[in-house]
């Protein structure tokens, strides 16, 4: 079954639904960019300081600090290239442009902060069985700046639009050394008091867990966009009782629902009608239960009459299509909510 031939009785075709109402900014493009590139200049000139300040007070709190937020900044950096180029318009062989860069773009932020911690890991064990000597007011002071800095850039980027991986991505980049900032600072503070030089190696862990935490986060989100899996949240087997619990609708099978990037998801079915009943209303009311309840407005629906088995010579219907894919859905008493 191919999603755009026609049925030989020349009821319906295929026919796509772009809407674009669950992949709108709350603001333009231009912006998300001047928000992200005020962000990034803040990250990095105190990311600068912030080494010079690391190699002088020999703490690996502040070195892992700004080791974060180089990844931070290239985070942004890869948002900004990748915004770009999610806003060329398809050509060629792209059809859907080139808006999984920013997907692309999320994947390498979430790995490069799992590389970067693995890291970290092992310097702060090592520092823990041999700490070296850390001046904790330097650390403390260093990281008190560093809290300001990243709450800015934190606020400057969370007025950009979030409901894009690709930013969020960065935005979780940055709220993440934000804490990491405040677990230094403890540390700097608790060296101060007590001279206990392993607080800094501590944090530094702190810092790891958070890194990991927002790491694994970004990779399996990216992950279940490459993957073609449906949305989180969003139940195929669900919507397909939906469907098939439609009004004259008999049978809905090949579904299949994705992301094309974050926040556009797209589905596409063939759905097979009662005898005599009109298949153009029924896809239209097929796509506004996709837009209403699921917020999928990109959908691609091959809608047919089911043959009525009395009068038909030939396959039955479900011999329909002979390379189908997926569960079956039709309606039935605990198969048909909305009904």
């Amino acid at each position: 079954m191919r999603a755009h031939d026609a049925h030989p009785d020349g009821h319906d075709q295929s026919r796509p639904a772009h809407g674009h109402a669950g992949h709108t900014h709350g603001v333009s493009e231009n912006a998300d960019s001047r928000l992200l590139s005020g962000a990034l200049g803040l990250i990095v000139a105190f990311m600068a300081g912030e080494v010079a300040v690391g190699v002088v007070a020999r703490s690996l709190a502040l070195i892992s600090d700004a080791a974060h937020m180089l990844t931070d900044a290239a985070s942004i950096v890869l948002a900004l290239v990748a915004m770009r180029l999610a806003a060329k318009p398809p050509r060629g062989g792209y059809t859907y442009g080139l808006k999984r860069a920013e997907i692309l773009s999320a994947q390498a932020n979430g790995l490069s902060l799992l590389l970067l911690s693995a890291w970290l890991t092992y310097e702060a064990i090592r520092r823990l069985v041999s700490p070296p000597q850390v001046t904790g007011g330097l650390v403390l002071a260093t990281a008190l700046v560093g809290i300001v800095v990243n709450v800015g850039a934190t606020w400057l980027i969370s007025r950009a639009d979030r409901t894009s991986l690709n930013v969020e991505g960065a935005f979780r980049h940055i709220l993440t050394d934000a804490y990491a900032f405040i677990a230094t600072a403890v540390a700097g503070l608790v060296m101060m008091v007590t001279g206990f030089a392993r607080a800094d190696a501590i944090a530094s862990l702190v810092v790891v867990v958070l890194m990991v935490k927002a790491g694994l986060g970004l990779v399996r989100e990216s992950g279940r966009i490459f993957l073609e899996a449906a949305p989180a949240g969003v139940s195929p087997e669900q919507v397909g009782r939906a469907l098939a619990g439609r009004p004259y609708v008999t049978e809905v099978h090949d579904l299949h629902i994705w992301q094309i990037t974050a926040g556009m998801t797209a589905a596409s079915a063939h759905v097979l009608v009662a005898p005599g009943e009109d298949c153009h209303a029924v896809r239209a009311d097929l796509e506004a239960v996709l837009a209403e309840s699921y917020e999928i407005t990109h959908t691609t629906l091959q809608v047919d009459h089911n043959p009525d088995p009395l009068l038909s010579i030939g396959p039955r219907p479900e011999d329909h299509c002979g390379d189908s894919h997926g569960p079956v859905h039709r309606p039935g008493p605990e198969r048909a909510p909305g009904a």
